[in-house]
């Protein structure tokens, strides 16, 4: 709808016919894009297996090509962290739009014995979330996008169950009254998961927080860096060390200390979305600086104009219709 609305504006502005168009589709029309010999340059959104089709077939017609992959966004708690902060940014950063951002927060990694005393105040405050439809007052959780999301969403949350996580605040069960058929589930919180359940591997993309506990600074980096993605990531500290050990370590395109979403703005200078790993393929990041190269292409001339003819060039010129008058250099 959004993308609807930025055309009915552009149409609204004066842009002429055909300049911005929005397709509609599945698979037949983005493969006539990706094969099209008018279409230079595709840039893509979504998840892992489509981007990299997407990439492989854009790349084999001579196209420019960048795909924002998946993600599995860690946020690191060290001991000296400040707890009511650290609760407050988890509940926004993992449960805001039902998690279904690209930069939500999925995985909280405790170091050094800091998850009881965050788990307990985070499953109070989350507890006082409100699930609902988007468009009632006071709604702070929405559904997700479909009904085989949610089923998705429960299956990896009763998965983890089975696999011994423990499940200290339980979002499967919701039902919002008036919308009972609706695709709610309510925000979730694992704790106990460790690097080889399928909550952990897989992009839950819903409220679900995934916790685990590590004795180290060093330990969390491995985690990390372990992991197939590398979209973002945060580490919340009082520690000046531990903040640069981590943004200098970490092998995540953006980086937040003490801040639980990492998104660069032009506020930031005009830094390009910068996932990297197995959340982006492409030379060039979107947005920002970079993403305006994307689109463009650098057309270089080189010329040399001999002095002994610079009179008959000028006669000449002179002679073309629409020109006369103008100056030769």
């Amino acid at each position: 709808m959004t993308a609807m609305m930025l055309a009915e504006l552009a149409m609204e502005a004066g842009f002429p016919e055909g300049v911005f168009n929005v397709l509609h589709g599945t698979k037949n029309v983005v493969n006539a894009i990706l094969d099209h010999e008018d279409v230079k340059a595709v840039s893509f959104v979504g998840s892992t297996g489509v981007g990299r089709d997407v990439s492989a077939r854009a790349a084999a017609h001579g196209k420019r090509v960048q795909c924002n992959l998946g993600a599995k966004n860690h946020l690191v708690v060290m001991p000296d962290a400040d707890v009511d902060t650290v609760v407050n940014a988890l509940a926004g950063a993992a449960f805001g739009a039902a998690g279904q951002r690209c930069m939500a927060v999925s995985v909280a990694v405790f170091v050094g014995g800091m998850g009881q005393a965050v788990k307990d105040k985070l499953v109070e405050k989350v507890r006082g979330l409100k699930v609902g439809a988007g468009c009632e007052q006071g709604t702070d959780v929405g559904p997700l996008i479909s009904k085989d999301s949610k089923a998705r969403v429960l299956r990896l949350i009763e998965n983890a169950r089975r696999e011994g996580a423990e499940v200290l605040l339980d979002g499967s069960r919701v039902v919002v009254q008036g919308y009972e058929e609706g695709n709610f589930v309510g925000p979730t919180i694992l704790s106990g998961v460790d690097t080889s359940m399928e909550s952990y591997r897989e992009e839950i993309f819903g409220p679900v927080l995934v916790t685990l506990e590590v004795a180290s600074l060093d330990e969390a980096l491995d985690v990390i860096n372990s992991n197939p993605n590398g979209n973002g990531t945060a580490i919340f500290t009082s520690s000046g060390y531990a903040a640069r050990e981590f943004q200098s370590r970490v092998d995540v395109g953006m980086v937040g200390v003490n801040v639980p979403i990492p998104v660069p703005s032009g506020a930031a200078g005009g830094f390009g979305f910068t996932g990297w790993r197995g959340s982006f393929t492409g030379d060039l990041a979107m947005y920002g600086a970079e993403g305006v190269k994307f689109f463009t292409r650098t057309k270089t001339v080189t010329s040399t104009w001999r002095d002994d003819r610079a009179s008959a060039d000028a006669a000449r010129h002179q002679a073309i219709p629409g020109l006369a008058g103008v100056g030769v250099n």
